[in-house]
């Protein structure tokens, strides 16, 4: 396949996948008509449709179109061989009908289950255009091709987004709308507050500060040299010593009276 088909080929799916909700493995459902143009062309009907689908596929087939492949005949084996790989799609039809409007029937009118058709019937393809989102696989000459989405698949495109558009424009008016109606917040004009974990503690008047705490150790351990009646022996007192040198000083008196009165 060319790099220019396959790029539109993925821009396709990609629309299908974003719009409609397909998702891969992609379920095709596979016409009889298509088996038997695959064995025919000597094609690999499973590996092109993952080419031109550009992603894994789950191919499948209804119960009708499997019958019309056994009324053929054993010239049609290797094409019911092929059809016996597939998927079997219950079409909950008590008796067989034409392969094409099983096919249609299965779909319905809105795809609900998000089918991919392979088929090579021109009258279930023109069928199928007036569904939307109905993406539509056939052969030409040996070449699979993915149509390009139909007028009623453009449509139904329009309109989703005109929705999921309309939708967005409601969810932002709701928004204004709830963000008007509430006050906006005045911010409190004025000093900032410290913060409360780098603020010190107060010292409460119960807990002794460290500095009275050094001078009660100090005063006990000055007092416990001292002597309970007075003060120590190896510090003598100023008193002591006035009295010390009052004492003396009479005896000298005394003695020079007493040699006085022996002359």
């Amino acid at each position: 396949m060319r790099q220019k088909r396959a790029k539109a080929y993925r821009k396709l799916m990609s629309m299908y996948s974003m719009t409609f909700g397909f998702r891969q493995p992609y379920q095709v459902l596979v016409d009889s008509e298509m088996c038997k143009t695959a064995i025919s062309a000597q094609y690999e009907l499973v590996k092109q449709l993952n080419v031109v689908l550009q992603g894994t596929v789950k191919p499948m087939i209804t119960q009708c179109c499997i019958h019309e492949l056994y009324l053929q005949g054993k010239s049609e084996q290797p094409a019911v061989d092929l059809a016996k790989t597939f998927e079997r799609r219950k079409c909950n039809h008590r008796e067989p009908i034409p392969g094409d409007e099983c096919l249609a029937s299965v779909v319905g009118e809105t795809n609900k289950h998000r089918y991919v058709i392979a088929t090579q019937s021109d009258e279930l393809r023109d069928k199928l255009r007036a569904i939307p989102a109905v993406p539509v696989v056939h052969m030409n000459r040996s070449v699979m091709i993915l149509e390009p989405p139909s007028n009623a698949t453009q449509e139904a495109k329009e309109t989703n987004e005109e929705k999921s558009l309309h939708a967005s424009r409601s969810e932002v008016k709701a928004a204004s709308s709830a963000a008007t109606a509430e006050p906006p917040r005045k911010k409190h004009k004025g000093p900032k507050r410290p913060n409360p974990l780098s603020v010190k503690k107060k010292k409460t008047a119960s807990e002794p500060s460290r500095k009275s705490k050094d001078e009660s150790q100090d005063s006990q351990t000055t007092g416990s040299k001292r002597a309970p009646d007075g003060p120590a022996q190896d510090e003598p007192s100023e008193d002591a010593g006035h009295r010390r040198k009052r004492k003396r000083k009479r005896k000298a008196e005394e003695g020079s009276d007493a040699e006085q009165a022996h002359d």
